[in-house]
């Protein structure tokens, strides 16, 4: 199998499936990640990426049982695939390797 790449967005959004793991669909996942990046993100953008990381196989989805608070409308859960747990693993020794890489006077603050 070759290699996923990630680009951050889609990093962020696998880590909110996971982090909230049984309860991952569009509207928890948007607020898992505004809530621990700071950073605003639009629910179509989750949705699209969302979509996105399903087709490269990094995440599946099932449909919830319909419930009265949604108008009769069921809700699509999203779960990591083996291929989104190798790809998250793979982006995170990635990173490391590269922070560990850095030399340590690169990142003094000034006056430090």
């Amino acid at each position: 199998m070759r290699r996923a790449f990630l680009g951050e967005f889609e990093e962020v959004v696998l880590l909110a499936v996971a982090i909230l793991d049984d309860s991952a669909y569009g509207v928890p996942i948007t607020q898992e990640i505004e809530q621990r990046t700071g950073r605003a993100v639009g629910f179509n953008s989750v949705h699209t990426t969302l979509q996105r990381l399903e087709a490269k196989g990094c995440l599946s989805s099932s449909m919830g049982g319909a419930t009265a608070e949604r108008g009769g409308r069921r809700k699509r859960y999203f779960s990591l695939t083996a291929a989104g747990r190798k790809a998250l693993w793979e982006v995170r020794q990635t990173r490391i390797q590269l922070w560990e890489a850095v030399p340590g006077k690169t990142l003094q603050l000034m006056g430090n």
